[in-house]
């Protein structure tokens, strides 16, 4: 068994019983390693210390539950595997800025950290095969682009390490910026009917900082006052594919680990070099969208 299969059995089971208590002497004990090397494993595989991801993974599950007003908040925190209102009240505000009641009644969109499957660490695939992981499909293919494609939207700049799925705790501000974005999209005479909506991180105006875009197809290249506007050049793209369970899963959760993906394991194991922009593309944010893809455009070297 490979060192990072020990640790996902760990990872996987701590998902199963995040309600219970966790020691670090049985998870070790479970990867058939001592504490001290499994520890070690577990921060260089996972990026966090082993309780720290046990905190994250409670603190993601409670601010799911939390939004069933049905559920008492004490057994919001008991089912998450805090052990009082109180511990998961000072833990929640400490990570997010706002307690859970605040949270509760003005719920707004929440950077978690997500449960890695490490096999999209190790595991690499040939084009136009997919890989099945997890209850994830992804596939990589090529895609041809004969014409510039133009997208009307909304821009923000953000901490590189406050993006979502990046590890960090907080209040999600690229959800705020699609919130309002389809709040106005209705207004905007421009766009194409059944155009595709396009989100995009890249480099931003200042070091440590990214830009992300979220709009959706136009009709023309027409700027228009008040709105950001990206334009996806013609060429010969990456795209990875991606599924999800549901719309929710697919936003919050798949679409890192397909970043993930690409970006760290697939494009350099195949020693290609991107230009300095990830374009997410969706049919749209409904409900019933489980699908997405994200695009790349290689840079062709002199």
């Amino acid at each position: 068994m490979h060192a990072w299969e020990q640790i996902q059995i760990t990872v996987d089971y701590i998902e199963e019983h995040i309600s219970e208590e966790i020691r670090i002497e049985n998870l070790a004990k479970l990867a058939s390693l001592s504490q001290f090397y499994y520890q070690r494993l577990f921060t260089r595989l996972v990026k966090k210390p082993v309780m720290e991801y046990v905190k994250l993974r409670r603190l993601a599950k409670a601010s799911v539950d939390l939004l069933d007003k049905r559920k008492r908040i004490l057994d919001v925190a008991l089912n998450s595997g805090f052990s009082s209102h109180e511990t998961l009240t000072r833990t929640f505000k400490d990570a997010y800025g706002m307690t859970p009641e605040e949270y509760r009644a003005n719920p707004v969109w929440l950077n978690n950290f997500v449960k890695p499957q490490l096999l999209l660490n190790y595991t690499l695939v040939d084009e136009n095969v997919p890989l099945i992981a997890d209850g994830i499909v992804l596939e990589i293919t090529r895609r041809q682009v004969s014409s510039s494609q133009f997208f009307i939207g909304l821009t923000v700049e953000e901490p590189i390490n406050g993006m979502p799925g990046g590890g960090e705790t907080g209040v999600d501000t690229l959800g705020k910026l699609w919130d309002t974005f389809h709040q106005r999209k209705s207004t905007i005479p421009e766009l194409k009917g059944e155009g595709d909506e396009l989100g995009v991180a890249y480099t931003g105006t200042k070091e440590g900082y990214y830009r992300y875009f979220a709009g959706a197809e136009a009709m023309s290249n027409k700027t228009l006052e008040g709105y950001s506007f990206w334009e996806l050049p013609k060429g010969e793209y990456i795209v990875c594919s991606f599924e999800g369970e549901d719309f929710h899963h697919l936003i919050m959760d798949t679409v890192y680990k397909a970043h993930k993906y690409l970006f760290e394991t697939w494009l350099p194991n195949h020693k290609l070099h991107v230009k300095p922009f990830a374009a997410e593309r969706y049919t749209s944010h409904s409900p019933d969208t489980t699908s997405m893809e994200i695009w790349v455009l290689p840079e062709v070297l002199e």
